[in-house]
């Protein structure tokens, strides 16, 4: 009877990862970095967060707000967020920048800061 039921295998999990297995599995993840202290940043990290905090600046003092202005932002916010929690972009959230930056191109060519992100994330 063992070799009917399913299985689940993990490979290397070393760093940053969050895993749930079942059907009603639920992943949590919380990564502390000392009393409070916020996490090493490589010089490419802080300059992309650099970048993303300027265009959020840029959208709110620049940019009169729209659906996808909104969208953008709130996409900034979580990438900002993860970065001074984990002291990382994700790929996945590199990826929604790049296509939410894509759709807005008219934005990536007027605001400065828009265009800086987009060649920090490889447009």
């Amino acid at each position: 009877m063992a070799g009917n039921e399913p299985s689940v295998n993990f490979g290397n999990i070393s760093g940053n990862n969050t895993f749930a297995v079942g059907s009603h599995a639920r992943a949590e993840s919380h990564h502390h970095h000392g009393a409070g202290a916020a996490p090493q940043l490589d010089e490419a990290t802080e300059q992309l967060l650099a970048a993303v905090r300027d265009l959020r600046a840029d959208l709110a003092e620049r940019v009169r707000g729209t659906d996808q202005t909104a969208t953008l932002d709130e996409a900034l916010a979580e990438t900002e967020s993860e970065i001074t929690s984990t002291g990382q972009a994700g790929q996945t959230r590199r990826e929604r920048l790049r296509e939410l930056l894509s759709d807005s191109q008219a934005l990536v060519t007027f605001l400065a800061s828009a265009g800086a992100l987009a060649g920090l994330l490889g447009m």
